[in-house]
C-alpha cells in the first residue's frame, strides 16, 4: 500500500507515496508522528490509525521529493 514516506521538518509536511494512487501531502504533522511512522511495525496500520482522517491533505501536484535526495 505505502511505497515511500518523507518529511519536511521545517514545514511539517509529511509526504506519503502510495503504490496505487500516487503521492499525497499531509500538513501540520508533528515530527514525532513522522518518527513513529518510521519505526512502526506496520506502516499501513500506523497510517490508518494515526494519520488518515486526522490531518489536512492534498495530492502532490508537483511531485515534490522529500528526504536526502530532494
Amino acid at each position: 500500500m505505502i511505497d515511500r514516506i518523507g518529511f519536511d521538518d521545517d514545514l511539517g509536511i509529511l509526504s506519503i507515496s502510495f503504490r496505487d494512487t500516487g503521492t499525497y501531502l499531509y500538513y501540520d504533522v508533528p515530527a514525532e508522528t513522522f518518527e513513529g511512522f518510521c519505526h512502526a511495525a506496520s506502516a499501513g496500520s500506523f497510517f490508518n490509525e494515526l494519520i488518515k482522517d486526522r490531518f489536512r491533505y492534498a495530492r502532490d501536484p508537483e511531485r515534490r521529493r522529500f528526504g536526502p535526495n530532494a
